[in-house]
């Protein structure tokens, strides 16, 4: 055998949504570019504000000494101020530098907290449908997902949340606004939510709760993405820019700790501990300079609005049945037939490519992704 089980089992269970990038890369060589219609990944196609090119044309117009050397696993002392102030703003918590962590991406983000607080089989729990990496993420290191069912318009059911928890559960992981399925988890919900899990550690349990958090900025209608750090004590938000500033080849993120979390100093040194030892090192020097300077600055969503429009008003004059997104740039129909992987299969037909529902342990439905051009759509 060339590689491991595990990953000879991994790649038989591997992401739809790249096994369908793939099958659209091989259409596109068939048929040309411009005769397919391919909305599988999430790959934003809004440029980067302006504000993200000046402040990278001042930085590499005048190199500092020593700019791109190793600096402390955790970051730049001065950058991790600045984006524990940007923090302190949108979660309404009082945050110190000290509980920032400068990551490579929210993926990097998120599996450094996972080394962190995992023992072997300890359990993280899920609602689902969820982002189809983050079984790859809990099983890295060696903890098991359990996912629990939302309500019918993919909101948090809380009391089945509380009904999964056992003596294994080490945190429960929500990503809002959501992917795929666009929803932004309500205030009352997070409420609930961060009551169950406070109730339990008041018990001695010490299960965390990991919010996910790269789509934040992308919302409609003024809709407000609730605080994790202000109603639960026992809370990290881990997070990227790749979608509000369209920078996800650049691979910077951050996690973001509540200082009211259990022997906080033990955990920050342990996330900082893990960002090492997991091979990252380090966030991006460059990038890190960047974002630090870019703290009121989001991509322009009017793009993501206009296709979301023009899909869901077309999609409704056809007959599909979906939840109208609330965030992200993502559209979970439900699949004619009720078979997601044959229906995908049959829009291959036609050239269209999106996502079955199956990928993100949602089956009966499909994914779209709308930051696609509106030529396409």
């Amino acid at each position: 055998m060339t590689v491991s089980q595990y990953i000879t089992e991994s790649m038989k269970a591997s992401s739809w949504i790249r096994k369908m990038f793939e099958e659209g890369t091989k259409l596109k060589a068939q048929f040309g570019d411009e005769n397919v219609y391919d909305f599988t990944l999430g790959n934003p196609d809004v440029d980067p504000p302006a504000e993200f090119f000046d402040v990278l044309q001042k930085l590499t117009a005048a190199p500092q000494k020593g700019a791109h050397a190793y600096m402390p696993n955790a970051g730049y002392t001065d950058v991790r101020k600045k984006i524990a102030e940007k923090v302190s703003r949108e979660q309404k918590v009082s945050l110190p530098l000290e509980n920032i962590v400068m990551t490579c991406g929210a993926a990097g983000a998120l599996n450094t907290v996972l080394k962190t607080i995992l023992n072997p089989k300890d359990e993280v729990i899920v609602p689902k449908p969820y982002f189809a990496e983050y079984g790859f993420y809990i099983q890295n290191h060696g903890g098991e997902i359990i996912p629990v069912d939302t309500e019918e318009d993919f909101s948090l059911n809380v009391s089945t949340i509380a009904r999964a928890v056992t003596d294994k559960t080490r945190a429960v992981l929500i990503n809002s606004p959501h992917n795929p399925t666009g929803k932004v988890y309500g205030a009352d919900s997070i409420k609930e939510l961060s009551s169950l899990i406070n109730d339990f550690n008041k018990k001695g349990k010490e299960l965390y709760l990991i919010s996910d958090e790269p789509y934040r900025e992308i919302v409609y209608n003024n809709i407000e993405v609730p605080s994790i750090l202000h109603h639960c004590r026992q809370s990290i938000v881990v997070t990227s820019y790749s979608k509000s500033l369209s920078i996800p080849g650049e691979r910077i993120g951050y996690c973001a700790v509540n200082p009211s979390c259990s022997d906080v100093n033990t955990l920050m040194a342990g996330l900082i501990l893990s960002n090492r030892i997991l091979g990252y090192v380090n966030a991006p020097a460059l990038m890190q300079r960047i974002v630090a300077e870019l703290n009121d600055v989001s991509v322009d969503i009017t793009p993501y609005e206009k296709r979301k429009l023009l899909f869901t008003d077309g999609l409704k004059k056809a007959g599909y049945s979906f939840i109208e997104p609330e965030g992200a740039f993502y559209l979970f129909c439900t699949a004619p037939g009720g078979d997601d992987i044959a229906y995908v299969r049959h829009l291959q037909n036609y050239n269209i490519l999106v996502v079955p529902g199956s990928g993100f342990g949602g089956p009966g439905f499909f994914r779209i992704t709308y930051c696609v051009s509106e030529d396409s759509i």
